[in-house]
């Protein structure tokens, strides 16, 4: 990937993105459009077909028929699991488009998506289709010359909502499973991010997935695609990762066809570092954790905890870091720190930014970066002397922004760890694993990391306890939810 590569990329013309419905691009039933607008310069970069209650009707009705008709679930798991592979070499032949792509549309560092986003999204396709065919149908016999067999089949209609900080990425986190087990897919991409679904819509095509297998609807939630589809009698799930008060409307929306549902929610991520931890490791991590993507990802390390004995030392090593950040263009090799998704959301952290100014110290950043032009650019920011109780610390702020708190002993650690309504991911350093045994199991989270952040194995379960989700995706986690538990009774001679 060349930097005049990247740079020519700014000069597309303004792209054009409809619906897949039925395996065909479609502009919607009412023709009306929306702009979509490059966080790093303000501008529209594609207008988007805004879909209605009958767009999502009629993609509805295009994978019902497909799942009723057509060859999809019919086929082997094997023979689904090559249409994926092939998915899968498709975007990677496609590796630098669909980077640019989400770059412009999401404000991320080219290095974050062309390094880590693309090619996972890849993988997330490679890896269900080495999963699935793995799995294997429970049976169980008695004395009775009985035998009594567990099956699964799929579903039916699955809809998916997917976020606007890892877009491609999360799609295919869900994507991928609900096809390995046969079912049809209606997708709603967030509304700031709808560039890399439509360029997966063409990767589908000529891959041969069938017509009607795959659908998406570009528009908006409340009142809008999203909410019309979590309401759809027709549809049999949904999954959705994005805000705990979205995931609460979606739930009392699907409550009266009693889909299955599946919620990865937000999250307020603990880092805790003991006096003993391997500061040479840590802290770097803690800078990463803290500010990859803007500090726009569920699984930010969001909060940091220093033993006391170490805090002064750790702080003045984080604010330096910190310091060196290069914030800049998305599309510039070089940038370690992109714009903010959009106006609305950086004018949210930026309020935050101004209760954490009141209630605690400002060490370094926290101002936006109007040399860089009209774009969502903050500098980030690292606080400490702030409460516990403060919103700062208790609210998902998915921004630039670091508090710092002190504390004494493991178990003051752990009540700070284990103080808010979240309870996603944490992370833990230190060298005595007995003291990391007990931090393992008391914290209330899904996922714990162990001296390390962002580490991942897709076969483990994948969600948040409290208000961070219900449910769990990864391995076969996600297979079982997207599809049907039955079991085959049956009585036989000998």
């Amino acid at each position: 990937m060349s930097n005049a590569t990247v740079a020519s990329s700014l000069n597309l013309d303004l792209k054009k993105i409809e619906h897949f419905i039925g395996g065909k691009f479609k502009a919607g039933s009412g023709k009306e459009t929306f702009e979509s607008i490059n966080p790093s310069t303000g501008k529209a970069h594609a207008t988007v077909a805004l879909g209605t209650a009958d767009d999502i009707d009629a993609a509805v009705n295009a994978a019902r028929h497909a799942f009723e008709k057509g060859p999809w679930p019919r086929m082997s798991v094997r023979e689904r699991c090559n249409v994926l592979r092939k998915i899968a070499d498709l975007i990677l032949a496609r590796r630098e488009e669909f980077a640019i792509a989400e770059s412009i549309d999401s404000g991320k560092p080219i290095s974050e998506s062309f390094d880590g986003d693309i090619p996972r999204s890849a993988f997330n396709f490679q890896f269900f289709a080495d999963f699935a065919p793995s799995y294997v149908e429970e049976a169980f016999s008695t004395a009775e010359n009985e035998r009594h067999i567990a099956v699964r089949e799929p579903l039916g209609v699955c809809g998916l909502i997917t976020p606007w900080n890892l877009p491609l990425y999360l799609a295919t986190w869900k994507i991928a499973p609900a096809l390995a087990m046969g079912n049809t897919i209606v997708l709603k991409p967030a509304e700031w991010t709808p560039y890399t679904a439509y360029l997966l819509a063409q990767v589908a095509v000529l891959a041969g997935l069938p017509d009607g297998v795959l659908n998406i609807v570009q528009g908006f939630g409340a009142g809008g695609a999203g909410e019309a589809l979590t309401r759809h009698p027709d549809v049999r799930s949904i999954s959705f990762t994005g805000e705990t008060s979205t995931g609460r409307a979606i739930m009392q929306a699907a409550s009266a066809t009693m889909k299955k549902l599946s919620f990865e929610l937000g999250g307020k991520g603990a880092n805790i570092i003991f006096a003993d931890a391997d500061l040479n490791e840590a802290i770097p991590t803690a800078v990463r954790a803290a500010f990859r993507n803007q500090g726009q990802i569920c699984l930010a390390g969001s909060r940091l905890f220093v033993e006391r004995k170490v805090y002064e030392e750790v702080v003045e090593k984080i604010v330096e870091r910190v310091r060196k950040i290069k914030v800049g263009d998305p599309l510039d090799k070089e940038t370690e720190m992109g714009a903010l998704i959009a106006r609305e959301h950086m004018e949210k952290v930026q309020s935050y930014l101004a209760i954490g100014k009141k209630e605690g110290h400002l060490l370094c950043g926290g101002e936006r970066l109007t040399a860089l032009g009209d774009g969502n650019f903050l500098s980030p920011a690292v606080f400490t002397g702030l409460e516990i109780e403060s919103r700062f610390l208790q609210e998902e702020i998915f921004g630039p922004a670091l508090p710092i708190l002190p504390f004494d002993s493991e178990e003051e650690a752990i009540a700070l760890a284990n103080s808010t309504p979240y309870g996603l991911s944490a992370s833990v350093w230190s060298q005595d694993i007995d003291r990391l045994h007990r931090a393992s199991t008391q914290i209330r989270a899904g996922l714990i990391w162990i001296n390390t952040w962002f580490a991942r194995d897709l076969r483990t379960p994948f969600g948040g306890q409290k208000s961070s989700g219900m449910g769990r995706e990864g391995g076969r986690y996600s297979l079982e939810f997207f599809s049907e538990a039955k079991t085959i009774s049956y009585k036989y001679r000998m």
